[in-house]
């Protein structure tokens, strides 16, 4: 957002210009997070000496649908295990991976003893994920 703050204070002309907009190159964003979410998992399935293959359930930030199949297609993940509830609930920030969770309980993916990959890219560029038995 180029407006604001003391480099471009508020102002009629910088509203006119649009520039108390947030901006954001979807492309790069895109990139980005594909590229460190599959990296971020890929070193916690190396370190377990796990491939995407055995993951049971894959729980995903539901930020957008082609981020989450990109994601799954480089970590060779079956697409059944790969749980997405962005068509039925939009982006729903930081409730996105509690909310994915009880959507593969509900879809009986979700069970006692399955090996759970959780994975995150949120504001600020940051990345996250974690490995759990359920």
């Amino acid at each position: 957002m180029p407006g604001g703050g003391s480099l471009n204070p508020t102002t009629h002309e910088t509203v006119d210009q649009k520039m108390h907009y947030v901006h954001q190159d979807g492309g790069a964003v895109f990139k980005f997070a594909v590229r460190k979410m599959a990296d971020l998992c890929e070193q916690i399935l190396k370190r377990n000496y796990l491939t995407g293959s055995d993951i049971d359930v894959f729980i995903p930030h539901q930020a957008n649908q082609r981020i989450i199949t990109a994601t799954a297609d480089r970590l060779k993940m079956r697409p059944e295990s790969v749980i997405i509830n962005i068509d039925r609930f939009g982006n729903t920030t930081a409730g996105t991976i509690p909310l994915a969770m009880e959507t593969a309980r509900e879809e009986g993916k979700l069970k006692k003893g399955n090996l759970v990959l959780l994975a995150s890219v949120g504001a600020g560029f940051t990345v996250g994920a974690t490995l759990l038995r359920w």
